[in-house]
């Protein structure tokens, strides 16, 4: 099956989204499917606001479109709410062609922190741009039920997988601190709310894996904390299982794969009881959850390396794209024959045809 992903979160960025993507379309060609992705590269982009290393496509209906008439796959799935995304909703909504969408990031939580946006005005749009999706895809059951609760309907578990080759325990020691490490790895921004972290009283030493605009910042008020900047592959797995306890301040991540990363590593994860982190950590046994960040994070030194990682082992990417295969949405062969021939089926789906909770429309 030959499966279009149609997502504004592609690389060279560095995130969930991009790394979930990037192992589903891996194992998706090892089952013998296509997953062919219309990003952001294929088109003229400016800097996002805030995130100059995330770009973003400027106009791309035209290109978006040529790219899906041209490819004719056999089902479509819109995985962002940014430009490229709502052009290929609205190329599925005008020719009648089933798609399926995915929840990747908070932004309601996110847009009323940084611009007081209400939340409601930004689920009213979610429910807009996922209401007419066969189903959309979320990463838990905690996610499911808050989306639920804002009136949204044919919400699908999809959970999220770890490489246990990569990231596993390891002799390395890149950095010589005192011990223990408590260690956090992310995006270093406001929105992960990083600060939780940085502003704990804790033994032992504090390091980060990651960038972010908020680094500078941070990095002028906490000289005592280890900086490490970005890394990727082996030198991020290498980092990570250098450390004793992974601290997840993020109240907003609709999963967390970094904690996954952790466990595989062998680290306990200290986090708050919030969504994410309550579907992945099982306390007292791969972490602990508390609104006392500090006291999670200290009682996670008791727990067993091996524990974490045989629980890390329960998540495999190959589980995560048969999952992904078992809700997209077929099209009908006459159809895509359709596209191939350049006649393009005229029937638009009906305006009022969103989410039977949610009434559609924005």
């Amino acid at each position: 099956m030959k499966i279009a992903l149609v997502t504004d979160a592609w690389q060279p960025q560095i995130n969930g989204v991009v790394t979930t993507w990037t192992h589903v379309r891996e194992e998706l060609g090892q089952l013998g499917h296509e997953l062919v992705p219309i990003h952001p590269g294929l088109f003229r982009t400016v800097p996002c606001p805030g995130y100059p290393h995330i770009r973003l496509a400027v106009r791309p209906g035209a290109g978006v479109r040529r790219r899906l008439e041209e490819l004719a796959p056999d089902a479509v799935h819109v995985a962002t709410e940014g430009p490229v995304g709502i052009a290929g909703r609205g190329w599925c909504r005008r020719h009648g062609v089933p798609f399926t969408t995915s929840y990747h990031t908070q932004f309601p939580a996110y847009l009323h922190r940084y611009a007081r946006i209400p939340q409601g005005l930004t689920y009213r749009f979610l429910r807009w741009f996922h209401g007419p999706a066969a189903h959309i895809l979320v990463p838990t059951a905690s996610i499911a039920r808050e989306l639920e609760a804002e009136r949204f309907a044919r919400l699908a578990v999809w959970t999220r997988g770890v490489d246990t080759e990569l990231f596993r325990p390891r002799e390395t020691r890149p950095y010589n601190v005192r011990r223990p490490v408590f260690l956090y790895c992310g995006r270093v921004a406001r929105e992960k709310n990083i600060e939780s972290f940085l502003n704990l009283d804790l033994p032992g030493s504090r390091v980060v894996i990651g960038d972010g605009p908020a680094r500078e910042e941070l990095e002028k008020r906490f000289p005592d904390v280890v900086w490490c900047g970005f890394r990727t592959g082996r030198e991020l797995a290498e980092h990570i299982a250098a450390g004793d306890v992974f601290v997840f301040p993020s109240r907003t991540d609709t999963f967390g794969v970094v904690m996954l990363e952790a466990m595989a590593c062998g680290l306990p994860v200290a986090a708050f009881p919030v969504a994410g982190p309550v579907d992945v950590v099982r306390p007292g046994v791969s972490g602990f959850l508390d609104e006392d960040l500090a006291a999670a994070a200290v009682a996670c030194l008791e727990l067993d390396a091996e524990a974490c990682r045989a629980q890390a082992r329960e998540f495999t990417w190959r589980r995560v794209a048969e999952l992904f295969l078992a809700h997209v949405v077929r099209r009908p062969p006459a159809a895509a024959a359709q596209d191939v021939a350049g006649g393009m089926p005229g029937a638009a789906v009906p305006a009022g045809s969103g989410t039977a909770k949610s009434g559609g429309g924005f």
